[in-house]
């Protein structure tokens, strides 16, 4: 399997859930994969060597993308290790559902300098390493900037706000032979979504009963779609906003 031969790419958030299945499903392909983590080494590590034992290339690099200068030493490791960039997932997120009465200003600012600050540092370092062969970025938005949930404000803020950079940058990179597009993944099974009591609950249990294919998703869902959309079969591809929700966010 090669739909990513030779392509290098940076997996913000990748040492768990969605980033981790991302990072062994495009290396899987054939890329090479920057494993980027925030704090978990360990599961990071975990990751790389779940890829380098199955034959695959990766390395793990640490970096808040909230603070450039993280981001700017990703990716010269990258720069370091590979030498070129030629896909980047911002999937590097947080959430924090509270009633609005409870938002504060470090709640506010916390979820937008990772979800959307550090998408912004991400995708500015990316380009610098696209250079004139181009590129593609994905970004990981959610559901939730679609159908914004009670108590979600203003973590559905973050993820709506990541999808008008989606539209904003695919025509701002006209010309240039780069793709963006973001993935709106509905509820899906990991170690987060575990922590925070979902999994198991009456909640999950209801959001089943409305999803059309009736489960909860499994960060292979999205990992798959990725694949995807990082690959040549998607070259016509740009600025769109892509539901994988098992069909309870489609239009």
């Amino acid at each position: 399997m090669s739909k990513l031969k030779n392509k290098v790419a940076v997996v913000t958030g990748a040492s768990k859930g969605i980033g981790a299945s991302i990072a062994k499903y495009f290396a899987a392909e054939g890329a090479k994969v920057v494993v980027n983590y925030a704090s978990s080494k360990a599961d990071a590590d975990k990751v790389v060597n779940e890829i380098t034992n199955s034959g695959g290339i990766a390395i793990a690099v640490q970096g808040d993308v909230s603070k450039e200068a993280d981001v700017i030493r990703l990716f010269d490791e990258t720069k370091n290790a590979f030498g070129t960039l030629d896909v980047l997932v911002n999937n590097a997120g947080i959430y924090n559902y509270e009633p609005i009465e409870q938002v504060s200003a470090e709640t506010f600012h916390q979820q937008f300098n990772i979800n959307v600050l550090g998408s912004i540092f991400a995708i500015q370092s990316a380009l610098k390493l696209f250079g004139e062969k181009g590129g593609n970025i994905i970004n990981i938005s959610s559901g939730a900037s679609r159908s914004p949930l009670p108590t979600g404000s203003v973590y559905s803020a973050t993820k709506t706000a990541l999808d008008a950079f989606t539209v904003a940058l695919s025509k701002e990179f006209a010309g240039r032979n780069i793709r963006i597009n973001s993935i709106l993944p509905g509820i899906v099974e990991t170690e987060g979504s575990h922590t925070a009591g979902f999994i198991g609950s009456e909640a999950e249990t209801k959001f089943v009963s409305n999803t059309p294919l009736g489960r909860t998703g499994q960060p292979e869902d999205i990992a798959k779609a990725a694949v995807f959309i990082a690959s040549d079969d998607a070259g016509w591809i740009t600025g769109e906003q892509i539901a994988v929700s098992g069909g309870i966010f489609g239009f």
